[in-house]
């Protein structure tokens, strides 16, 4: 019984972390849709604060309309009693009781209407930073994620790309090699070349000058043979 008991206590472990997961990888779409729904239930709220604003303006009114009314019944009730009129004196006093006891409950509708109003005005505006302040903070999380991403794409394709590199490199170097190498050929094929090149002007200034020989030739050779005939 304890090792099923195990069982079923990895399996939920297992099961919850499996969901962490999930709602990990969905973490900024749901994020997104939370703060739609905020978005939402603020607008109701703003909606709900204009119509209790303008119920609070309407009792406003009522209250300053009874207030005039009051005032004028009880100028009629002065008239009255300065005309010794006590019975329309009393009548109209007692309209000014009604109107009076109407005032008082219009005032304290206002007043309901007032706090409701101040009360939802704190709410709304607290409610609008905190979903500024989230919503800064997502766009601050979407742009780290981004980088991220980034990052790591670029060290796999780094990572996975690593032989190739070194294989291109070697290949460079020796790309290089070779061109140095023949690069040394050529100049020494340069230099032996100027270096057994005949001058021809400086032999022929140098035979008219006297200084250097003329080549043998057959004439001279037939010259020099007569020569040793006569001796």
């Amino acid at each position: 019984m304890n090792v099923w008991s195990k069982l079923l206590t990895a399996l939920r472990g297992g099961a919850n972390e499996m969901g962490e997961a999930v709602v990990d990888s969905q973490a900024l779409r749901i994020l997104d849709q939370e703060i739609r729904d905020a978005d939402l239930e603020l607008r109701r709220s703003r909606e709900a604060l204009a119509e209790i604003m303008a119920k609070q303006k309407l009792a406003a009114e009522r209250v300053a309309k009874v207030a005039a009314q009051v005032a004028e019944y009880e100028n009629y009730a002065l008239k009255a009693l300065q005309a010794g009129n006590q019975s329309l004196a009393h009548e109209v006093a007692e309209k000014i009781a009604q109107l009076e006891s109407e005032q008082a409950a219009e005032q304290e509708h206002n007043q309901a209407y007032a706090a409701s109003v101040e009360q939802l005005r704190r709410a709304v505006g607290q409610a609008e930073a905190n979903i500024k302040r989230l919503k800064q903070q997502v766009d601050m999380v979407k742009a780290t994620e981004s980088v991220q991403k980034a990052q790591l794409a670029v060290a796999q394709r780094y990572g996975g790309s690593q032989a190739k590199l070194h294989t291109a490199v070697e290949s460079l170097e020796r790309i290089k090699q070779q061109q140095a190498e023949r690069a040394a050929r050529m100049q020494a094929a340069d230099e032996l070349a100027a270096g057994s090149a005949p001058d021809d002007s400086l032999q022929a200034k140098l035979r008219e000058a006297g200084i250097l020989a003329e080549s043998s030739s057959a004439e001279a050779v037939l010259a020099r043979l007569k020569g040793r005939q006569g001796d």
